[in-house]
């Protein structure tokens, strides 16, 4: 019993410690820790440190505390689209049965645990868990995050149905009965997947798998960041013209030396306030403004207004339009993301080279995915290429590594995702994934 608080409490201390402020790594440490509590009536009750009445209560924390934990962690792992404000109040009326239920052990004599009240609310919360994971499952497009999804219900999904059955349901059958020894294959089982599957993905896996919280916080302060240097530098960029102005009208017309370095003083100042705006354009939190759009009309419009650019770089672009799909986004911030693609393959194309831009959906949802056949990303670097202000890059001058990670930050505020898939000398492919919510129906042969 000790081996199985340890375990499971060891593995919420890691989850915390890796990442405290990623919420789904919160909502997994307290289902872990819940989890384990059961156990320590086991381990302090016959030593005499709690009384033998302490023991249901004890108990009941884990019976009521783990199925929901696990199924508010359900909830924001699998990305539910709930406004923020609404999802907190979820939480609290989530919250209400297993505070009922531990208040009957308070109150009712000796503290008995009422196992069918129990199974009542928690047997819906155990099969929705197991409900969101799958369905997360088959509606995701994006490949490294449908891999992601298959493990995580590949280790929930049995032991959550087992646990049900053999907790619950079994305590209810059958009063009494020790069903611990088996509760405990469960957990093994747990483990043991989840060690095979760290193991094979993280030593043979190719794509990146990009997690949302480390970037999210890394874009929140860059956007703070920047806004704040933007009204510092307008405030001294304004003293800067002022003066200079004020320098100008002393200055005799003869005096051209002085002039000129005064006109340079101007433009640097000016060059400095377009660059940080640029900076805070693609930093800053974005406000999504969503309406129906035909994704291959997007891209086409795309393609359009890049032309020249294009051109100029000898870049052929193949346009390969499997499906037309009707998308609720943001057609702004979208063009823009799939532009940031678009340029980056361009600059990654050595010389007159082919670019290959497809446009599909299906039952999943859609995707616009660009691909180059440049050199590729080093296998070393591709873990860092949505980092705000990170380049492969050489020519830093006019490239502030921020497309990818706005292009990332469109995805996420869509409800969708992003994905990357670089060889090194056979190019690199980044998709678009937007997911099944968001498709509105796909576009009949009658349509232009």
């Amino acid at each position: 019993m000790l081996y199985y608080v340890a375990a499971l409490w060891i593995a919420a201390i890691v989850l915390l410690a890796n990442q405290p402020r990623q919420e789904v790594n919160r909502w997994a440490a307290f289902f872990l820790f819940s989890s384990g509590v059961g156990g320590l009536t086991e381990i302090l009750e016959p030593d005499g440190f709690i009384p033998a009445s302490f023991e249901p209560i004890i108990q009941s924390f884990n019976h009521t505390m783990s199925p929901y934990g696990v199924l508010v962690f359900c909830i924001v792992y699998t990305r539910q689209q709930i406004n923020p404000v609404k999802l907190r109040y979820f939480k609290l009326g989530l919250l209400l049965p297993p505070l009922v239920t531990v208040l009957q052990v308070i109150v009712s004599p000796e503290h008995r645990i009422d196992f069918g009240l129990l199974l009542v609310w928690t047997a819906p919360y155990y099969f929705i868990s197991c409900y969101l994971l799958i369905r997360a499952y088959v509606q995701e497009m994006n490949p490294n995050r449908r891999r992601s999804l298959l493990i995580t219900a590949m280790i929930m999904v049995p032991t959550l149905l087992g646990v049900m059955l053999l907790i619950n349901v079994g305590s209810l059958l059958y009063p009494g009965y020790d069903f611990f020894q088996y509760v405990s294959l469960l957990i093994v089982y747990s483990f043991v997947v989840g060690l095979i599957c760290v193991f094979v993905y993280g030593v043979l896996g190719m794509r990146l798998k990009v997690e949302r919280d480390p970037i999210d916080r890394t874009m929140q302060a860059v956007s703070t960041g920047t806004s704040l240097l933007n009204h510092t530098l307008k405030n001294e960029i304004g003293k800067i013209a002022l003066s200079t102005e004020n320098v100008k009208q002393m200055l005799q017309p003869n005096q051209g030396t002085a002039l000129e370095q005064l006109g340079i003083i101007t433009q640097a100042s000016e060059h400095l306030l377009a660059m940080t705006e640029r900076i805070q354009q693609q930093t800053k939190e974005l406000v999504l403004k969503a309406q129906p759009v035909r994704l291959d009309h997007l891209v086409k419009e795309l393609l359009q207004r890049e032309h020249e650019m294009l051109r100029s770089h000898g870049v052929e672009v193949k346009l390969h339009i499997r499906q037309r799909p009707w998308l609720l986004i943001d057609p702004v911030h979208v063009t823009e993301a799939a532009g940031n693609l678009l340029q980056n393959a361009v600059e990654a194309t050595p010389g007159a080279g082919v670019i290959e831009l497809t446009v599909d959906a299906g039952r999943r949802g859609a995707v616009v995915s660009v691909k180059d056949y440049g050199n590729g990303i080093p296998d070393g670097l591709q873990a860092r290429v949505f980092e705000p202000f990170y380049s492969t890059k050489k020519d830093r001058r006019s490239n502030y590594g921020l497309g990818l990670s706005y292009a990332y930050h469109v995805m996420i505020k869509s409800g969708g995702s992003i994905g990357l898939e670089s060889r090194q000398g056979e190019g690199t492919e980044v998709s678009l994934y937007f997911p099944r919510r968001v498709l509105v129906r796909l576009a009949g042969r009658g349509e232009e």
